[in-house]
C-alpha cells in the first residue's frame, strides 16, 4: 500500500534545489549575512555564537528569530531545533522538523549545533553545505576561515567607534612640545638665526639662550657681524655649559670682559681661543685659573700674554696638549719651559716668532720629554745650528761608528715648521737625517743658505714626507728633485712648493712628476719649468683616470692636481692648451685590430688639473675648467678649440715678412668669425654685440677668449 503523507511541516526545506530567493526568504537571507558582522556584538550578543564557531570547527548560519509578538500563523514563530535534543527547546515546541521516515538528502546531512541563549536572543540553525554559497575565499557561507575566526573572537570596545572619530581639541603644537625636543630642533639652526630668533618672545629669548645650543660657541665666520651685547649674553647665559670657545678676531669685546660677568661665566672650558682679540692681560689670567681642564689654547697675537700667562697654565692646565702663542712678543722661552715641565701631554706647540730658541738647556729639556709631533718655529731668528742638534741629537751621546751617527731615540715629530730661520745651515738640517723617521711636513722655505748637501742626505731617511715646501732657495738645482725623485717618500708625497727656485728646471721636475702619482699640489712659479712640464703632468692625471673607476651618472670630475705656474717665461700657449685639452678629453672604446668596432659607453675623465697660469690667460683657463666641473666636456672643447684658434692668429699678426698686410687682414676677419659664438650664459670680453667683437679683434697677442 502507498506509504502516507507525512504531515505538513514549518520547517524550512533543506532538500530542495538552490533556486532564485524572492520575498521573505530573501529577506532571511540578507539577515543572515548581516548577523554574521561583528557590529551585532553591540547589540547585546551574547557568548553562544562565539561557541558555536569554536565548536567540532564548523561554522553555522545564524537566522534571526521574530518575537513572539510577531504575526499569528507566521512559520517563523516557532524555533527550529531537532527532536534528537529536546532538552535545548529550551521550553519551545519540540515538533520534529521532518518525518522520521524522510530519507536523508545525499551525501549525509551534519547537523549543527543549535544554541539558544534566551527569549529574546537569536537562535542558529545549520545549512547543508551544498546549500552554503561560496565566498571569495574558498569556503562556503557561513564557514569561517582562521583569520575571519580570529576576527570575530577579537572583543570589541563599546566606545570604539566614538573614539576613533572624536574631534581633537586645539592645542599649542610649539608650546607643548618637550623642551628636549625644542632644543634638539634649534641646534640645526645657524648661530644668526638663533641669535635673531631671541627677539621673537621672551620665552623664545630664553629658549634661544639656553646653554645647551652653545656647547660649542664659533665666532670664526660671523665675528664681525655679530653684536657685542648678543654675544655676551651668549657667553654669560651658556658660560657652564660651553666647552668649545672661540672668539677669533672679535675686538668688538675691548671694554666688555671686565662687565656683567663675562669672564666669569665660563668655568668648563676645554679648547679656548682669543687670537686677534684686545684683552687686557687680568682677563687672560682669569680666564686661564678658572678653567684647569683646558688643552688647546690658542693666544696668538695677543700683547697683553705674558711669560706670567705661562706660569699659571703650568700650574693651573696640567691636561695640555695644544699651545699657540705665535707672535707674543712678551713670551720667550723662559715662560715655555714652565708649561713644557708641567704639562707631560703637550704635543702641539705654535711659537713663531718668539725669542730665546737659543737657549741649550730648554732645547735639552725638549729632547728628554720627546712628546712633541707639531713643532712651529716660522722666523725665530734666535734658532740656530747648534740649539737645533741639541733639540734632535741631544749632547755627549754615545756614536754609532759604523755608521757615524748619534745612537739616540727617534723623535716623535711629524711637522717641523723652519721657515724663515736665517740662522739654520747645512749644518743644522743634517742633524734631522735619520733621527725624525716619523716625519709628514717639513717647512724650510726662505732658509737662503741652505743647498743640495742637506736635502739629499735629509730626503732618503723621511718615508712618510707628505708636504715639502722648498720656496725660495736659490741654491737648489735639480739634484734635490732628482733625489726627491727616488726617496721611499715619493709614494706618500702630495704637496710640494718650489717657487722661486730659479734653477730648477724640467731636468729635475720630469722624475718628479713621473714618480710622484699621489700628488695633489705643485707650486713651480717663478722656475725654468717648460711645456714638457705642463704635458707630463697631464699625461700623469691621465695615468690616473685610466686606473681609476669611470665616472656614474650623477658624479662629475674632481680637482686631481692643483699646478701653479706664474712667470715661468718657457711656458707658452701650446702648454696650456695641452693641459685644457686633457681636461676635457673623453675616451671611447677602440675595437681591436681585424673586429669590426663596437659601440661602448664613452670614458670621462675623473681627476683634471686646475693650472694658474700667465694672468692674460687665467680667465680662460678658469671658464674652461668650470664647464669641466660641472660636466659640459662640449663646452669646454669648443672654448679650447676657439682659444686656440684665436692664438694662431694673433702669432699670424704679430709676424713680418712678406703678405704681413695680407695675413693681418684675414686674421681680422677669422678673428670677427670666431668671435661671434654663443654669448648666453658664457660672457665676452669687451662687450657684446658687433661692438664687441670689433673690440675683442683688436685685443693684442696673448689676450683672452671667454666664448
Amino acid at each position: 500500500s502507498p506509504s502516507p503523507t507525512p504531515p505538513a511541516s514549518d520547517a524550512i526545506p533543506i532538500n530542495q534545489p538552490q533556486a532564485k530567493l524572492k520575498g521573505r526568504l530573501r529577506l532571511m537571507r540578507s539577515l543572515q549575512r548581516i548577523s554574521s558582522s561583528p557590529s551585532l556584538a553591540k547589540a547585546g550578543r551574547s557568548h553562544s555564537t562565539s561557541a558555536a564557531y569554536r565548536a567540532g570547527g564548523r561554522g553555522s548560519i545564524s537566522c534571526v528569530s521574530l518575537s513572539a509578538g510577531s504575526r499569528a500563523g507566521s512559520p517563523y514563530d516557532n524555533s527550529y531545533g531537532s527532536s534528537c535534543s529536546s532538552e535545548m527547546s529550551a521550553g519551545y515546541s519540540t515538533a520534529p522538523t521532518s518525518v522520521s521516515s524522510t530519507p536523508a538528502p545525499d551525501g549525509g546531512f551534519k547537523m549543527a549545533r543549535v544554541c539558544s541563549s534566551g527569549l529574546d536572543s537569536p537562535t542558529y540553525v545549520g545549512l547543508p553545505l551544498d546549500r552554503r554559497p561560496t565566498s571569495r575565499l574558498g569556503t562556503r557561507d557561513g564557514e569561517l576561515s582562521e583569520i575571519e575566526e580570529g576576527y570575530f573572537l577579537r572583543p570589541v570596545a563599546e566606545d570604539k567607534k566614538k573614539a576613533r572619530f572624536k574631534k581633537r581639541e586645539n592645542f599649542n603644537f610649539w608650546g607643548d612640545m618637550p623642551p628636549e625636543l625644542r632644543i634638539d630642533i634649534l641646534r640645526y639652526m645657524a648661530p644668526k638665526e638663533i641669535v635673531r630668533c631671541s627677539s621673537v618672545s621672551k620665552a623664545w629669548y630664553r629658549m634661544c639662550f639656553d646653554g645647551q645650543l652653545w656647547a660649542r660657541l664659533d665666532t670664526t665666520e660671523y665675528y664681525r657681524d655679530i653684536p657685542a651685547d648678543a654675544l655676551v649674553n651668549i657667553i654669560t647665559a651658556a658660560g657652564p655649559f660651553v666647552r668649545d670657545l672661540n672668539l677669533r678676531g672679535c675686538v668688538q669685546l675691548r671694554e666688555r670682559w671686565n662687565l656683567n660677568g663675562l669672564v666669569d661665566a665660563c668655568r668648563n672650558l676645554e679648547h679656548f681661543s682669543l687670537e686677534g682679540c684686545r684683552i687686557d692681560r687680568t682677563s687672560i689670567h682669569c680666564f686661564l685659573l678658572q678653567n684647569s681642564r683646558l688643552a688647546h689654547i690658542n693666544l696668538s697675537g695677543l700683547p697683553g700674554a705674558t711669560n706670567a700667562a705661562m706660569k699659571i697654565i703650568a700650574q693651573n692646565c696640567p691636561r695640555l696638549e695644544h699651545l699657540n702663542i705665535s707672535w707674543c712678543n712678551n713670551i720667550d722661552t723662559r715662560g715655555i719651559r714652565k708649561v713644557v715641565e708641567a704639562c707631560p701631554n703637550l704635543k702641539d706647540l705654535r711659537a713663531g716668532e718668539v725669542r730665546g730658541w737659543d737657549d741649550i738647556d730648554f732645547m735639552l729639556e725638549l729632547h728628554h720629554r720627546n712628546t712633541l709631533e707639531r713643532l712651529v718655529l716660522m722666523n725665530c731668528n734666535s734658532l740656530n745650528d747648534e740649539s737645533l742638534g741639541a733639540l734632535m741629537e741631544g749632547m755627549n751621546n754615545e756614536v754609532d761608528f759604523l755608521t757615524g751617527r748619534v745612537m739616540v731615540p727617534p723623535r716623535k715629530l711629524k711637522h717641523l715648521d723652519l721657515t724663515y730661520c736665517r740662522g739654520i745651515t747645512d749644518r743644522g738640517i743634517l742633524t734631522l737625517a735619520h733621527n725624525v723617521p716619523s716625519l709628514e711636513g717639513l717647512q724650510l722655505s726662505k732658509c737662503h743658505v741652505l743647498t743640495d748637501t742637506a736635502l739629499t742626505a735629509l730626503l732618503p731617511t723621511m718615508p712618510r714626507l707628505t708636504h715639502l715646501d722648498l720656496e725660495e732657495l736659490d741654491e737648489l738645482t735639480n739634484a734635490t728633485l732628482a733625489t726627491l725623485a727616488t726617496s721611499p717618500c715619493h709614494a706618500t708625497l702630495r704637496h710640494l712648493s718650489i717657487s722661486y727656485c730659479e734653477s730648477l728646471s724640467d731636468v729635475g721636475l720630469l722624475p718628479v712628476l713621473k714618480s710622484c702619482a699621489r700628488l695633489a699640489t705643485l707650486d713651480l712659479d717663478n722656475t725654468r719649468a717648460s711645456d714638457l712640464v705642463l704635458a707630463e703632468a697631464a699625461a700623469a692625471i691621465r695615468a690616473r683616470n685610466r686606473g681609476a673607476r669611470g665616472l656614474s651618472g650623477n658624479e662629475r670630475p674632481s680637482v686631481g692636481l692643483r699646478l701653479v705656474a706664474y712667470d715661468c717665461a718657457n711656458i707658452t700657449w701650446t702648454g696650456v692648451r695641452e693641459v685644457l685639452s686633457r681636461n676635457a678629453e673623453i675616451t671611447r672604446p677602440m675595437a681591436a685590430p681585424g673586429i669590426s668596432a663596437t659601440s661602448g659607453p664613452p670614458t670621462y675623465p675623473r681627476e683634471i688639473i686646475q693650472l694658474k697660469c700667465f694672468y692674460n690667460w687665467q680667465p680662460t683657463v678658469e671658464e674652461h675648467t668650470k664647464r669641466v666641473l660641472r660636466g659640459d666636456f662640449a663646452a669646454a672643447a669648443r672654448l679650447e678649440r676657439k682659444w686656440a684658434n684665436w692664438m694662431m692668429l694673433n702669432e699670424e699678426v704679430g709676424a713680418g715678412g712678406g703678405g704681413a698686410r695680407r695675413r693681418r687682414r684675414r686674421a681680422r676677419e677669422a678673428q670677427l668669425l670666431h668671435a661671434d659664438e654663443e654669448e648666453g650664459g658664457m660672457g665676452g670680453v669687451g662687450g657684446t654685440g658687433v661692438v664687441g667683437r670689433r673690440r675683442r679683434a683688436r685685443s693684442g697677442p696673448g689676450g683672452c677668449v671667454v666664448m
